[in-house]
């Protein structure tokens, strides 16, 4: 997954990303309502983690303008308003779910992944593909009934095309999930990352289409 961050505290965002970039999440920080808006209307995001107090714009603002203007990527508000009277401002707003501060990181971990599962289409928390199985709850891949071992780059293209199974996702769409917006990147990185996993779960399984990108067949050819 890719995520926007946006969070103005200096301890506690890069914290916050620190720890989505363990569960190989590709992390863009903001820490301003103004950046943060630019960010969501011009990159591609799998969902997004809105504070909202925010100096610049407030989190209120920018999740009303994203909305407005057709941004359909999924947000979770994280704030330390604990009130119902901003928890409805929040969903009014558009807010996809809503998380108060403290917080545990492993739950605003399950509650983005099912925020991306679900507005991938996935009603269930298992989505398998052959041999291959993903478990979108808690971000695990297995083969053949094993856990898959994956690096975080591995994880990021798998689980993209995992979650877009039999659709073609565009190799330039690929490159922008995989990797945070200030990093170097080319189309052969994506090339060796693909031949790497087709060792892993078998070249069957993932299919060029070209000119385009790469799609994840529904099951292994027999």
């Amino acid at each position: 997954m890719r995520i926007l961050l946006v969070e103005d505290d200096p301890d506690l965002g890069p914290a916050i990303a620190r720890a989505l970039r363990q569960e190989n999440c590709a992390v863009d920080l903001a820490t301003n309502g103004i950046d943060a808006g630019h960010l969501g209307d011009t990159e591609h995001y799998d969902a997004a983690v809105l504070d909202l107090g925010l100096p610049g714009k407030d989190g209120f603002t920018v999740l009303r303008e994203w909305r407005d203007a057709g941004r359909t990527l999924p947000v979770l508000v994280l704030t330390a308003r604990d009130g119902w009277s901003d928890k409805v401002a929040g969903f009014k707003a558009g807010a996809d779910d809503y998380l108060t501060k403290p917080f545990r990181v492993e739950e605003l971990m399950m509650r983005l992944r099912a925020l991306v599962r679900r507005s991938a289409g996935h009603a269930a928390t298992r989505i398998t593909s052959g041999p291959l199985v993903f478990d979108a709850q808690t971000g695990q891949f297995e083969l053949d009934g094993l856990p898959l071992r994956l690096t975080a780059l591995e994880w990021r293209v798998l689980s993209a095309l995992t979650l877009a199974k039999g659709v073609v996702i565009e190799r330039l769409d690929l490159l922008e999930r995989v990797y945070e917006g200030d990093a170097d990147t080319d189309s052969n990185s994506l090339e060796v990352i693909i031949g790497r996993l087709r060792k892993k779960i078998g070249a069957e399984l993932i299919e060029t289409v070209r000119g385009r990108g790469y799609r994840l067949c529904e099951s292994a050819p027999s």
